[in-house]
């Protein structure tokens, strides 16, 4: 372990065997991570929540092996008061139930991401693992990223929005609504686009899922009529298309 003179650790602290403090560095106690993270300068992990009515309650941030924070990116803690409303209202917009982190008053990050210049992680958000979130994207309270989700510079997203598994948010997309998995989203407001099928070859998706799951988005997205008809009707036995399947059964 090495920590530079003009670190600032609070007592009560636990440092890991192999942690490297650089200078004027502060670590407060209280500190959830795991190993191998990588915090540069001017980063912002786990101080309290831009939200009117945080309550003062103790909440935390907890994130996982792996991750890179660059210049100037802020994380920030849950905030109980916004959990409590969450439960009220029913969710997400009341299209989907609160999510775990929502009840926990837990911002939770997982392991393997790297988050670029600037960009801001708010209250009670969930991301998964292997997600790269690019300069300046703003993530707003109460967001669920799934796995292998990828956004462009500049990127928004709205309260309670999900954007799911190995999606791409394109830079300067302005996202109020859930995004499936496996899609693309772009535009202001942003609406889903195309299959990522860069992302998808990329992860190592087998060729055979690529094409089914661009099968079944095409039915979904290019057919006649409602949508629930559409969902209705298609059929697969794709794990990966029947994951956007029930994305949008939801």
């Amino acid at each position: 372990m090495a920590v530079h003179p003009t670190a600032i650790v609070e007592s009560g602290a636990e440092i890991g065997p192999g942690c490297d403090i650089g200078p004027y560095a502060v670590i407060y106690a209280g500190v959830r991570m795991g190993a191998r993270n990588r915090v540069h300068a001017f980063a912002v992990l786990g101080d309290v929540p831009q939200d009117k009515k945080g309550g003062g309650a103790p909440t935390r941030v907890e994130i996982g092996d792996d991750n890179v924070f660059r210049e100037h990116v802020t994380v920030h803690r849950g905030t109980r008061s916004a959990a409590e409303r969450a439960e009220r209202k029913g969710g997400l917009g009341g299209h989907h139930p609160p999510s775990r982190t929502a009840r926990e008053s837990v911002t939770r990050i997982g392991s393997k991401n790297l988050f670029m210049v600037g960009s801001h992680v708010a209250h009670d958000v969930t991301i998964g693992s292997n997600v790269v979130v690019a300069n300046a994207v703003q993530l707003a309270g109460h967001v669920v990223v799934e796995d292998f989700a990828t956004f462009g510079g500049l990127a928004g997203v709205a309260q309670f929005v999900r954007v799911g598994e190995s999606a791409f948010v394109a830079a300067g997309a302005m996202v109020e609504r859930d995004v499936p998995p496996f899609c693309i989203a772009q535009g202001d407001r942003a609406r889903v686009r195309a299959v990522n099928r860069v992302g998808l070859e990329r992860r190592g998706v087998p060729r055979e899922s690529i094409a089914e799951i661009e099968r079944v988005f095409r039915a979904i997205f290019f057919a006649k009529g409602p949508r629930s008809e559409a969902l209705a009707r298609v059929a697969t036995d794709d794990p990966f298309a029947a994951r956007l399947v029930a994305s949008l059964a939801r």
